[in-house]
């Protein structure tokens, strides 16, 4: 024989036994504990995202000084370039004042004049010859210099528009850099005075 109590039922026999459902909401400090870890690791990712951006825009300013020491340096070379290339203009009209000079025809009698040639008028004509074909070469490297200076003096303003393109870009990128306001680096303590 098996006796069955019935002292902790108070429920109607006619009505169905229901079963107490266990509670399935986690208690009140584990919710505020869990959102309080959301919102921890959602500063931590929000303060990678600032670093990496940082570190991006420093990268950038870092690549941007770069360009600007190899256009400073090639506006350089240009310009050495195109002193070199106006002291060959001036050495070589230089030398045409002295060949028209010796082209003038006493010139040319004087430097003949010592050949003791039986024929004088030969050799001021080769002397004449000689001092022309010597101008005309001259002539045509002023003439590849010249045309060399004036590439040189466009390819210096535009480098030199290029630097002054990327100072501007350098300095706007560092005034930007310089208003932001760093909130992962904590202030430095002061030395005790």
């Amino acid at each position: 024989m098996k006796i069955i109590s019935t002292a902790d039922s108070t429920q109607d026999p006619s009505q169905p036994a229901q079963t107490k459902k266990p509670e399935t909401t986690p208690a009140a400090p584990e919710k505020d504990q869990m959102q309080q870890t959301i919102t921890t690791l959602s500063n931590q990712v929000n303060k990678l995202n600032d670093k990496l951006s940082q570190m991006q825009d420093d990268d950038r300013y870092q690549m941007d000084m770069e360009r600007l020491t190899r256009a400073e340096q090639r506006a350089e070379q240009l310009r050495s370039q195109l002193m070199d290339t106006q002291a060959k203009i001036g050495d070589f009209e230089a030398t045409l004042e002295q060949i028209d000079f010796a082209l003038q025809p006493e010139n040319i009698e004087s430097s003949t004049a010592g050949y003791g040639s039986t024929r004088p008028e030969q050799a001021r004509e080769a002397r004449k010859k000689q001092l022309e074909g010597q101008k005309s070469r001259i002539q045509a490297q002023l003439k590849l210099a010249e045309s060399s200076k004036a590439r040189l003096e466009t390819a210096v303003a535009n480098a030199d528009s290029e630097v002054d393109l990327l100072r501007a870009k350098l300095n706007q990128r560092r005034e930007q850099m310089d208003a932001q306001p760093t909130t992962d680096t904590p202030p430095k303590p002061r030395k005790p005075e």
